[in-house]
């Protein structure tokens, strides 16, 4: 029996689909440890959508809106379709469900958590406990190493690959085959101010054009846009823009050679 006054309460999958909840296509794969939330913290009940061949691991969560297509791993203890909740980038949020789309063939290893509003293109592989905000989208056959996370709003597009333990701040964008290293760090607020409506700033996202690639350890500041084929050495704290298919280094990061367009 599923009660929209009490949101939170898990279901089977057997309760799922006798409420017309569940979907699950031909040969999926559902670990009788998995938990399904089908109703947010407002009590909407959304159903949620297995295609064919998904695998879903022991306690994974999924919640109400999650759209898995053909092929999609889940792996043990994966949260899909988490409401946000509570203070995040100058809004509270009351704990809306959302649809929550993961493409054909992902794969989101264990203890990955993505938010409600995530769009997840085919073939991509989401890592050991990376976290995807609210509205995030990640582009078809990109790999997300582990430990990373991934703002809301961010826009990361096709065959990036970004290593483990790097952070995107909100709405920051990664274009098409952009490669950052381990540790990449980024900043949104140039004056740092929290909860000030009376002095805030507007918020400016770095941007990743295609192509270009910034080595492990790396600082990026608000509003900088590194250029499309451009390097970025390791360690380095960039704070203005790098033009496309220049090599930059250091602290703070210099241009010290062009580099060739391939």
């Amino acid at each position: 029996m599923i009660h929209p006054s009490t949101p939170t309460a898990p279901v089977t999958a057997a309760d799922l689909a006798r409420a017309g909840l569940l979907e699950t296509g031909p040969g999926c794969q559902v670990s009788p440890h998995a938990v399904f939330i089908p109703a947010d913290r407002l009590g909407t009940l959304r159903p949620i959508v297995l295609g064919a061949r998904c695998a879903i691991g022991a306690g994974a969560v999924l919640h109400g809106g999650a759209q898995l297509a053909a092929g999609v791993r889940v792996e043990e203890h994966v949260v899909v379709g988490c409401p946000e909740y509570g203070y995040a980038v100058r809004n509270v949020y009351p704990g809306a469900g959302e649809p929550t789309v993961v493409g054909e063939d992902v794969v989101l290893r264990s203890g990955a958590i993505v938010y409600a509003g995530v769009a997840i293109g085919a073939a991509t592989v989401v890592g050991h406990h990376t976290l995807l905000r609210s509205h995030a989208a990640v582009g078809t056959d990109s790999q997300l190493g582990h430990n990373l996370t991934v703002e809301r709003e961010c826009r990361i597009g096709d065959s990036v690959r970004i290593s483990p333990g790097t952070h995107l701040t909100a709405a920051t964008e990664v274009a098409t085959s952009a490669f950052l290293g381990a540790g990449v760090r980024t900043i949104n607020d140039k004056q740092l101010i929290w909860r000030d409506p009376d002095h805030q700033t507007e918020l400016a996202p770095p941007r990743f054009c295609e192509s270009c690639k910034v080595g492990s350890g790396s600082t990026i500041l608000a509003g900088v846009t590194i250029g499309a084929h451009s390097l970025v050495g390791a360690g380095s704290v960039v704070t203005r823009d790098i033009p496309p298919h220049a090599t930059a280094y250091g602290v703070p990061a210099r241009i010290h050679a062009p580099r060739g367009a391939r």
